[in-house]
């Protein structure tokens, strides 16, 4: 299936490692030119470096956390032209009882979970607006719909977003541009090899033991009951990047297996 990419500008957010990375590397492949994003500008170059060899690759250094990364991102990719794709892919976690979470902690997930994604779709989807042109799909979580307890503001900011893709979508209508969100499960990035594989040591378990088990234990309703990969996640964000799945706007796409039970 030809995704009609060659030629189009998209920018992954938070995407030095992990499944932005993976995004980056599946748009790259279809032909798209494509902007990475990053705090860290050594990382970034080092995951530019290794993309390079699939296509056009830019990078945007900037934290999206912040309106001076945001904007420091913003002059980057104008620089190169219109953009065409924008992923949403930044985000953190982290676990903390809910009880324990203070302001300060609350504000900083939100920042850098919901706020970048209203940074960069309030200067880049007016843009697509007056060119009728463009995709933006947002990275969400199986938590924004399923919420965990021990992760409760992640949870929440995940659930805004998924609220902030369906509003923003409403401002398309009659128009070519779309608005996604996709909602990974547990995927194989490099966190999380690097917490299954402490935990398996931990319980002096086999790594693919200890995997099978914790789908046993903490996740039973997941269908695969195995962890996707970024490749599985990436190729279903890509699809929504083009405009070959024009018919779908303001949908909350599932790509976590099966885990919520839900018709």
């Amino acid at each position: 299936m030809d995704l009609k990419m060659k030629g189009k500008l998209a920018l992954v957010t938070g995407s030095s490692a992990g499944i932005g990375k993976g995004i980056a590397k599946c748009l790259l492949q279809e032909g798209a030119t494509v902007v990475i994003n990053g705090r860290n500008k050594a990382a970034l170059l080092e995951t530019a470096n290794a993309l390079a060899q699939y296509g056009t690759c830019h990078m945007a250094v900037g934290d999206l956390g912040t309106a001076e990364g945001a904007q420091a991102v913003i002059d980057a990719v104008d620089a190169l032209g219109d953009l065409d794709i924008l992923v949403g892919n930044m985000g953190t976690y982290k676990g903390t009882p809910f009880a324990e979470i203070s302001d300060e902690e609350w504000d900083w997930m939100m920042n850098v979970n919901l706020y970048s994604q209203i940074r960069m779709c309030r200067h880049f989807l007016p843009k697509m607006l007056a060119r009728n042109s463009g995709r933006i799909v947002l990275i969400a979580s199986e938590c924004g719909i399923k919420p965990l307890t021990d992760m409760i503001h992640y949870s929440v900011s995940k659930t805004a977003v998924i609220g902030l893709a369906r509003a923003l979508a409403e401002i398309t209508k009659g128009t070519r541009v779309a608005v996604n969100s996709v909602l990974p499960g547990l995927t194989w990035t490099e966190n999380t090899a690097a917490y299954q594989t402490d935990r398996a040591r931990r319980e002096g378990k086999a790594l693919d033991q200890a995997i099978r088990e914790y789908f046993i234990t903490y996740e039973p309703t997941q269908l695969l009951q195995r962890i996707t990969t970024v490749e599985e996640v990436a190729a279903t964000v890509v699809y929504y990047c083009s405009e070959v799945s024009a018919a779908t706007n303001g949908a909350t796409i599932r790509a976590e297996g099966g885990l919520i039970r839900s018709i």
